[in-house]
């Protein structure tokens, strides 16, 4: 994964939070954050682990 790809895959993670924080209520939007949050997570941890290569 580039620099490029993780910054355009974290710019879609946010979107999609910010989304959810306005379309969505209580519980489901804070499902929703957890898992955006794990996505971003995991693919930090891939640049991280392609760049260390």
């Amino acid at each position: 994964m580039t620099r490029n790809r993780l910054t355009v895959a974290l710019a879609c993670y946010a979107t999609l939070a910010l989304a959810a924080a306005f379309l969505l209520r209580n519980e489901a939007r804070l499902v929703v954050w957890v898992f955006l949050a794990g996505l971003a997570v995991k693919s930090w941890v891939a640049y991280k682990k392609e760049t260390l290569d």
